[in-house]
């Protein structure tokens, strides 16, 4: 119930600042959303604004998503260890400390978040701690420093943004055009008329769309599991990365919910690489032990 809430009140925020945004550009600009420049206007606009929305929020919906502690006064040595060994590799990969935290669930995971380098949260499970060497455990947290580092938390989200443009961009354009051709309208416009049908068209063009999108997403998120892959080999040593890895193999798939889904080390099996956040945990191993960082 809690997550319903949380996706409820993030999407309401996200719509209303967007929209407060839009009525500030339609009169101070004088922008014209009818026409297909204000169109790629307003489709940037919300493609952009909620993808950058989320990503400032990201640490905030994390924590209550996960029900995440954040470590701020150590309790005892495996919290004391936790917080000087990501201080440690914060230090070697040139970021500043991100917030240490710890959230209750039996499955070994873990991740991180935050808008950016230098703001940034890094996560593990108590599943994972629990069932992980403090080699193993390292290594994990050196993956999730290396996302921290490497920028993918900006990177996805800019991504995300340019995927989001197209979507709704693309949806109304061609369901304007359909629509048009079904009324006999010979303006055409993107508008195409507007109406129940346009609007139905539109939904349908945006699912439609916006699965061929997710297949860009989900490939740069694959990509982005590598690089981290391959930062961590270099903080800690390929060794302890394989060895994580192959602990992670001998559990089930990840249980994190879809919005953080991405973030986390280990992703959701599916029909098909292609519909996969993360490569499979023996193509990692594998790239690891080929030397490929």
């Amino acid at each position: 119930m809690k997550r319903v809430v949380l996706f409820l009140a993030t999407n309401l925020a996200v719509i209303v600042v967007l929209s407060i945004v839009l009525n500030i550009l339609m009169a101070v600009f004088g922008i014209d959303f009818g026409s297909y420049q204000g169109l790629l206007v307003f489709a940037a606009l919300f493609g952009f604004g909620g993808a950058f929305i989320s990503l400032f929020m990201s640490k905030w919906m994390a924590k209550r998503s996960t029900g995440a502690q954040v470590i701020t006064q150590p309790r005892n040595d495996a919290e004391r260890w936790l917080v000087a060994t990501v201080e440690r590799q914060a230090k070697q990969a040139g970021i500043k400390m991100p917030e240490v935290a710890i959230y209750d669930s039996p499955e070994p995971n873990a991740f991180a978040t935050g808008p950016g380098k230098n703001d940034s949260l890094v996560a593990v499970s108590t599943g994972l701690l629990r069932s992980m060497t403090k080699d193993e455990v390292e290594a994990v947290l050196a993956h999730e420093v290396s996302h921290v580092a490497n920028g993918d938390m900006v990177t996805l989200t800019l991504i995300q943004g340019v995927v989001n443009t197209f979507v709704i961009f693309l949806a109304r354009v061609v369901a304007g055009l359909i629509n048009s051709a079904l009324r006999g309208n010979q303006q055409g416009g993107h508008h195409g008329g507007g109406g129940f049908a346009y609007f139905g068209l539109v939904i349908l063009f945006e699912i439609l769309f916006g699965a061929l999108a997710s297949l860009i997403v989900f490939y740069f998120s694959r990509q982005r599991e590598y690089r981290a892959d391959a930062g961590a080999a270099k903080l800690v040593g390929a060794n302890k990365m394989i060895a994580a890895l192959q602990r992670l193999s001998q559990g089930r798939e990840s249980q994190l919910d879809d919005r953080m889904l991405a973030f986390g080390i280990k992703g959701k099996l599916a029909k098909g690489e292609l519909m996969m956040t993360h490569p499979p945990l023996e193509k990692r191993i594998q790239a690891l032990r080929e030397g490929r960082f």
